[in-house]
């Protein structure tokens, strides 16, 4: 006897070798990219996968080395010669586009994520995770929240098309997969039915040969494998009762994988409720399946068994169709994102750098000079915004016209109140002396020489004070007509120092040296600046004390700080704010524009004036003047 064994190959809805797949398995099967055809001698005699091998190789092409690599129409030939004539040739699809889109897709993402999950990291940790901090990582700017919205509708139309698509795939192909195991179970029912009877029909002489009987069974389980063969699928049979009598793969019961009980819910279904048709999700494992349920009648319609086929590659298939959407998917998404940021960072820019010239043009407003309107020619939501700031500019423009004139107005009639009222106050004593020598005129009095004499001396004293007023007045009012000219400071100094010289009630310790300290200014208007300071400087000396004034002169940076110190009372702090303001004094008489004179003589010659002062021990001015480049 000779017995003769070959190897079958496992259908790819089988439910065993998926069952029992180990991860080292490398058989190749029907769902690979790969395709493989044996030769010998040139003719083919075996082939696996669809793909165009030729029937017959021709010599030219058979090569006399082991190995060959051939590249034709997108796909890549292995050549093998095993000797002895026979050549074997596996055959593989390159990768396409599609395969570097979905890399780089894939790659893009992980960047993203990366990129994003450091940024996130790196500023909770310099933040230390306040709360603060974490509210004004949610205050986005305009290009922020622009970026955001335009990824987020991308990302969230990639969430919503992708749950809808893989929802729509899982119900179209549960449909597809119901409609077909119906019309397979339906179809191998009726074989079976028909062998069934055949069976009967032989056996009828044997009353007692039953459904269970081991006859009967063999040849069922003959039919059945026949069936699935056909049909590419496993098959079971049940009994009456629920129980397994023939299987194509009775390894699993026998194992005890599965019970050989039906199903308690197709059996319920089927049985009690007689339905002709019964579909459920079942598992072995995490092994998921779909499993079909049909009952097989006699010619009476009495039901003798119920037939199974559990569809593996219902899972498998919807999985490899949803994978290949999400990666085309991804693929268009990685596609949108990067036109969705471009997009996004246009758009910003377009909207951004029309914000910035309106900021520009806001930022060069100034009430001394004509503002410039900005020109805008688009008609869009920008344009009412650029409207309303050119109004503004222009009225503007005639409020800073407006409050001009009335502080010119307003500045000449409180000058002109304060020269009344510097006026008016020699002029009574200069009224009531001459009234009093007109009495003593019309009255004869016997000392009317006397006293015209004291009159005449009043109204000499009051008309220097007239003239002192109109000289104040006259100088704040020209104090911009300036002349510059380059000059030694000391000079200055000394000229002025000199006029007390001989008062014995003035000491002043003048800190000089022989440096030539030449400044650019208006040499009147320093003269009068550094009499000011030292007259201030006695005033401020009561209860007739001797009056002791420091001058020094300190190089400090390309400048002169010359200090004028007094040991007088000081300035009051209530007042200090208010030393350098026209017509304000500390004194009983004068304009009050003599340190307000100061002031603007030394901002012609592009220096600074400032005081310390002290309550009880004095007051030192500072005026800081550029020496010139002439200086050495």
């Amino acid at each position: 006897m000779f017995v003769v064994v070959k190897p079958k190959r496992y259908k790819s809805e089988a439910l065993y070798p998926e069952l029992f797949k180990q991860v080292q398995d490398l058989s190749i099967d029907l769902n690979t990219n790969y395709a493989f055809a044996i030769y010998a001698k040139g003719k083919m005699i075996n082939h696996l996968n669809d793909y165009d091998f030729p029937l017959q190789l021709h010599e030219k092409s058979m090569s006399s080395f082991e190995y060959k690599k051939v590249v034709t129409n997108g796909y890549t030939e292995l050549w093998y010669n095993a000797g002895n004539g026979k050549q074997i040739i596996i055959a593989k699809q390159d990768a396409g586009l599609i395969e570097v889109a979905t890399l780089f897709a894939y790659l893009f993402f992980t960047f993203l994520l990366l990129v994003g999950s450091f940024n996130g990291g790196n500023y909770l940790f310099k933040t230390k995770f306040k709360k603060t901090a974490l509210q004004q990582l949610l205050h986005f700017n305009i290009r922020s929240q622009i970026h955001s919205t335009i990824l987020f509708i991308s990302l969230f139309s990639f969430l919503v098309i992708g749950v809808a698509t893989i929802s729509f795939f899982i119900t179209r192909f549960n449909k597809t997969n119901e409609a077909r195991l119906s019309k397979t179970i339906e179809v191998m029912a009726n074989e079976i039915e028909n062998k069934v009877k055949q069976i009967r029909t032989q056996l009828l002489f044997d009353d007692a040969l039953t459904i269970n009987d081991i006859g009967f069974v063999n040849d069922l389980e003959r039919k059945i494998t026949e069936v699935s063969e056909v049909h590419n699928v496993d098959v079971n049979f049940f009994n009456a009762n629920g129980t397994l009598i023939a299987s194509t793969q009775p390894y699993i019961y026998n194992k005890f994988l599965l019970s050989e009980k039906m199903h308690q819910n197709a059996y319920a279904e089927l049985h009690y409720n007689k339905r002709s048709r019964f579909i459920q999700s079942e598992h072995i494992g995490k092994l998921n399946y779909i499993s079909i349920y049909v009952p097989v009648m006699d010619e009476d319609g009495n039901t003798y068994g119920y037939l199974n086929i559990p569809y593996l590659n219902s899972q498998i298939e919807l999985t490899q169709e949803i994978s290949n959407f999400i990666a085309t998917l991804i693929n268009l998404n990685a596609f949108v994102f990067l036109i969705a940021g471009a997009i996004a960072f246009l758009l910003t820019e377009r909207i951004v750098s029309s914000f910035k010239v309106i900021a520009d043009k806001m930022q060069q407003v100034n009430l001394s000079k004509q503002n410039e309107v900005i020109i805008w020619e688009r008609k869009d939501e920008i344009a009412p915004l650029v409207n309303e700031y050119n109004t503004m500019v222009k009225k503007l423009e005639n409020n800073a016209l407006a409050l001009a004139k009335s502080e010119r107005e307003g500045a000449w009639r409180e000058m002109a109140r304060q020269v009344a009222h510097e006026i008016k106050n020699p002029l009574t004593p200069m009224k009531l002396s001459i009234q009093y020598l007109q009495k003593a005129i019309d009255t004869n009095a016997p000392n009317t020489k006397e006293l015209s004499q004291r009159v005449a001396t009043t109204l000499v004293e009051q008309i220097d004070q007239l003239a002192k007023i109109a000289g104040d007045f006259s100088q704040f009012a020209n104090i911009n007509n300036t002349q510059l000219t380059t000059f030694n400071v000391t000079d200055i100094l000394a000229s002025v120092i000199a006029l007390y010289k001989h008062n014995e009630q003035v000491q002043i310790d003048w800190q000089k040296d022989n440096i030539y300290y030449l400044v650019t200014a208006d040499k009147q208007q320093l003269n009068r600046l550094f009499t000011n300071l030292i007259k201030n400087a006695i005033e401020a000396v009561s209860d007739n004390r001797k009056v002791q004034i420091t001058i020094q002169q300190v190089i400090n940076n390309h400048q002169i700080n010359i200090n004028i110190i007094d040991n007088g009372n000081g300035i009051p702090y209530k007042l200090q704010d208010k030393i350098f303001t026209p017509n304000f004094t500390t004194k009983t008489s004068g304009t009050g524009l003599g340190l307000a004179i100061c002031k603007g003589i030394v901002e012609n010659a592009n220096g600074s004036i400032s005081f310390v002062t002290e309550a009880g021990k004095g007051t030192m001015f500072t005026v800081k003047l550029p020496l010139s480049k002439d200086t050495n």
